[in-house]
Parts: structure tokens; sequence; C-alpha cells
């Protein structure tokens, strides 16, 4: 026989019945057997220390429950201090609603900003070998790490009156960005699109990119591959990005405060009156706290299904 023929000739399984074993080769393929694993098979080891709970360190439950407790404490004293009998009246105040109006709308265009930048960002990130690719990924990512406050220095030196781009912006088109909702907007986007790029990047990374093959094989161009094929395959992560970034975009306070100020009715978001009602009322400062921690738990219902596993 040849090297790589294929043939299949009849083997004595032992029990008289006989069997057929598939030769490929020198290489020989039996039929294998149906049934439970033996009892020291490394499957039924694997199962036995899952279900009795073995292999667990000493003095990791006791540092996890820490963390826990840890974790889990600062809620509960925020909860256990709210003042309940006063909470609607804190929540109908003029100056709570204006404030979350003013976040809604400035997270919103942070969301739609970093959509509309973030996602062919992405898209080049994941797809192009570009020279000096991880050079800007690193500049995505430095924001994610970057202190609030220094963004808005940041952010105040390029797009002040006297910035870079700033100085031009209002020479020739009077545009003023600090101080401004539009800046509050610009500062809640420089830091909350980096958790849409590396989010939605990981997501195009993870697609299988057969779908697009076969999608150009029957003829379509490559914006309707993209539209129909591949926004489709990514919306899980396009999703997960969009709710981290606006959740990110909606809890902003250093680089806001920094270049847009904390203007009541501009640029005063949530974070900001928090900040605020803290030095004068410490049970609006709660109440509003307990509007934060409201949206957040909206996220991470969002969210349950990328990062909670169902088993």
């Amino acid at each position: 026989m040849s090297d790589g023929a294929v043939s299949a000739t009849k083997t004595d399984t032992g029990d008289g019945r006989g069997g057929l074993a598939v030769v490929a080769g020198d290489a020989i393929s039996r039929p294998r057997r149906s049934g439970p694993a033996p009892w020291h098979s490394p499957a039924r080891e694997t199962d036995r220390t899952t279900r009795r709970g073995g292999g667990v360190p000493l003095g990791f439950v006791p540092l996890a429950a820490v963390a826990v407790a840890f974790l889990t404490l600062p809620l509960i004293a925020l909860l256990a201090r709210a003042p309940w009998g006063s909470l609607s009246a804190d929540l109908t105040a003029p100056g709570v609603l204006t404030a979350l109006r003013l976040s809604l709308i400035c997270s919103g265009g942070a969301l739609c900003l970093s959509l509309v930048f973030g996602v062919p960002l992405a898209w080049l990130l994941a797809r192009v070998a570009f020279p000096g690719r991880n050079l800007v990924r690193a500049l995505v990512v430095l924001p994610m790490v970057l202190p609030p406050v220094v963004g808005g220095v940041a952010l105040l030196l390029a797009f002040g009156r006297r910035g870079l781009l700033g100085h031009w912006l209002d020479s020739l088109l009077g545009v003023t960005l600090p101080f401004s909702t539009l800046g509050a907007v610009l500062a809640e986007t420089f830091v909350a699109m980096p958790f849409l790029v590396i989010t939605v990047e990981a997501g195009i990374r993870a697609m299988d990119r057969r779908y697009e093959d076969a999608s150009a094989t029957l003829g379509a161009g490559r914006w309707r591959t993209f539209t129909r094929i591949t926004l489709p395959l990514i919306a899980p992560a396009l999703a997960a990005g969009g709710a981290l970034s606006w959740a990110r975009a909606l809890g902003e306070f250093g680089a806001t405060i920094t270049f847009a100020g904390n203007f009541p009715g501009r640029t005063q978001t949530m974070p900001l009156a928090v900040y605020l009602a803290l030095q004068n009322d410490s049970g609006a400062a709660v109440t509003l706290s307990l509007v934060m921690l409201a949206v957040s738990l909206l996220v991470l219902v969002a969210l349950r299904g990328h990062w909670f596993p169902s088993r």
C-alpha cells in the first residue's frame, strides 16, 4: 500500500464479532468505545475533584471572603444611610433633575461619538497590519490608565483657547470648547471611547471570517459585507462595549470638572452634583449616589451575558 492510501480491513476485537479498522498509511483508527469514562480516567478524577471542592489552596477562601466584604460593605453602608423618608423629595428637586438630564445628554453624546469614531478604529486595529499599530493601540488604551484630572489638563492644552487646536477653533470658527456642554461631552468621550474600542476589537478578532469571505465570493461589496455580516456577528461585543463606554461617560468626574468646570445647567453632571452636595447636604449626596448606583446595576444587568457565564 502506498503512503496516504486509505482502506478498510477486518480486525479481531476479541469477542468473535470482528470490527473495521480504517488504515491510512501507517495509522490505524479503530471505532471508539462509547459509555462512561473509566474510573481512574483524568476526566472522572477532575469531576470528582470539582464536586468535592478539592484543590483550593489553603487560605484562599478567607481571603476571598475579605475581598467580597471589602467591596460590598461600602454599598451596604450607602443603602443603610440613605434618607428613605425624603428620597422622593430629593429626587424631584430642580437641581437633581437638571443634573440628571445633563448627564444623560452628555453621556449619550459621548456614546455616539465613541461609536462613530471608535468602531472604525477598532476594525482597523483588528484587521489591518499597518506600521505603528501597536503604538496606536497603546495610545488608545492610555486614557484608561491615565488619571482623569491629567486627562482634563491635556484636553485644556489641546482644545483650550490657547491650546494647539483650540486656538484655531476659537479664531476661525468661534467655537470655544472649555467650560461648555460640548466640552463636557468631549471630556467624557476622551475617557470612555477606549472601552468601546478595546471591546469591539476583541469581538472582531474572535469572529469567524469565513462568513465575510463567503459574502465576498457571492458578490457583496465591502460596505454591504460589513453592514450585513460583520456588524451582526460583533453585535454582542458592540453592545458590551457601548454599555461600558456609556457607563464610564456617565460616571466621569475628574476630566469633566477640569476641562468643562462645574456650572449648574451647563456642565454640572451627576458626579459633579454629588461632589457639590456632599459639601452642603450629605443626605442629598447619598440620594444622588443611589441614582448612580441604580444606573450601575442596570449596566451590570445589560452585561450579564457578557461577564457572567450561565454555568
